[in-house]
């Protein structure tokens, strides 16, 4: 599993605005930002990103850590609040 197919396989299951991932091939880090989220909690949305895998959560992807943002949210985070702008520097 690459980091591209989990964004791929994010994007087709939920509305996304902006999707990062990143990781080893066992490991992954995520910014996921959609409108989908306007209005739940965090678990709420990361049980969005959970659906949008589907069975690939528990059969291909061992560990996800993710960031989601409402798009009012993101453009509101600075560049040193994002997990994968640290990741890069």
């Amino acid at each position: 599993m690459t980091p591209e197919q989990i964004k791929q396989f994010i994007e087709s299951g939920l509305p996304c605005d902006h999707v990062e991932v990143a990781g080893d091939g066992q490991h992954f880090e995520a910014v996921i930002v959609s409108a989908a989220f306007r209005g739940k909690n965090k678990v709420q949305q990361h049980q969005l990103v959970y659906r949008a895998l589907g069975d690939r959560m528990r059969e291909q992807i061992h560990a996800l850590s993710m960031q989601t943002h409402t798009p009012e949210e993101f453009v509101g985070l600075g560049p040193d609040k994002l997990l994968m702008q640290n990741r890069r520097q």
